[in-house]
């Protein structure tokens, strides 16, 4: 099968296309998956940071403010990881898939019971001390969702009151919560995690939105760019090499003084069609010769 110049031409330019968006798109999208994840994480850092700063000025400001009514009344506003989880979640009204979770294996208040995977974490944690968070995906209702896990630790020997003995305890939180639970803490041991639980959906939809972008104007780029070269391999090439054929053929059937030779540029085609001019001068320069010679 004979092909053209332009069409081979438009074939090679086609598969390295092909080879080129592949590639485009293998790397775009794995960067762009990278940069989502990058995103979530920078989302459960901001909240984590942000439940955290919560508990820190509960534990300097509300706290000492409610020392002396916790004597008759236990309030629990007074804690920091109770302050911290309320804040937070009239924050999941508005983005009800963001979650915040302060767990002890032995919590005072039953809803900060862990779950089993919750648990798990925090055994980890508990395993390697060395460690200052851990980061995970699960599926969850909503989707998949990356989680942030820090663990929690007493750090502070006055936490100790409430969580020493009951007998140690206020009678307030005793009447509250009972003396079964949250006691028998250890000092600087982790006993459970901070939990922060961002979805996956959003930025992973935005990093693919943003890869069919830029795949869409890749295409055109190339479609723009094979259209600009064909014409100029027409206009260039193509043209210049079908009038030297015809001169060529004209030639060998001895019309000598036919159709002008494409020597305007100073190209290869030019140079060719140059070359062509002293063949045709010379040979009819040789039948000058042959017709005197009879």
């Amino acid at each position: 099968m004979k092909l053209s110049v332009a069409v081979k031409f438009n074939l090679v330019f086609l598969a390295i296309f092909a080879i080129g968006l592949t590639a485009a798109g293998i790397v775009a999208d794995r960067v762009l998956q990278q940069e989502a994840l990058e995103q979530t994480r920078h989302d459960a850092d901001v909240l984590i940071t942000a439940a955290g700063s919560m508990q820190r000025y509960t534990a300097q400001h509300i706290t000492p403010l409610l020392a002396t009514q916790i004597k008759y009344e236990f309030v629990p506003e007074s804690i920091p990881a109770f302050s911290a989880i309320e804040m937070l979640n009239m924050l999941q009204t508005q983005f009800p898939n963001f979650s915040y979770k302060s767990t002890m294996v032995n919590p005072t208040n039953p809803r900060d019971r862990p779950t089993d995977w919750e648990a798990d974490v925090i055994a980890h944690l508990h395993d390697n001390p060395q460690l200052k968070e851990m980061t995970g995906q699960r599926d969850a209702p909503a989707g998949r969702t990356l989680f942030l896990a820090r663990p929690s630790r007493i750090t502070d020997a006055a936490c100790m009151q409430c969580h020493s003995t009951p007998a140690a305890a206020p009678r307030t939180m005793i009447d509250k919560y009972g003396s079964a639970n949250g006691f028998g803490w250890t000092m600087n041991e982790v006993i459970g995690a901070e939990f922060v639980s961002v979805p996956m959906a959003q930025p992973i939809e935005r990093g693919r939105a943003v890869w069919r972008t830029f795949m869409i104007s890749l295409t055109a780029v190339f479609a723009v760019v094979l259209v600009v070269l064909n014409v100029m391999v027409h206009f260039l090439i193509t043209r210049r090499i079908q009038s030297l054929s015809r001169a060529a053929d004209e030639m060998s059937l001895g019309k000598l003084d036919g159709t002008a030779l494409p020597t305007q540029g100073g190209d290869e085609i030019a140079s060719l069609a140059v070359s062509f001019g002293r063949m045709r001068t010379s040979l009819v320069e040789a039948f000058k010769i042959l017709d005197e010679a009879r």
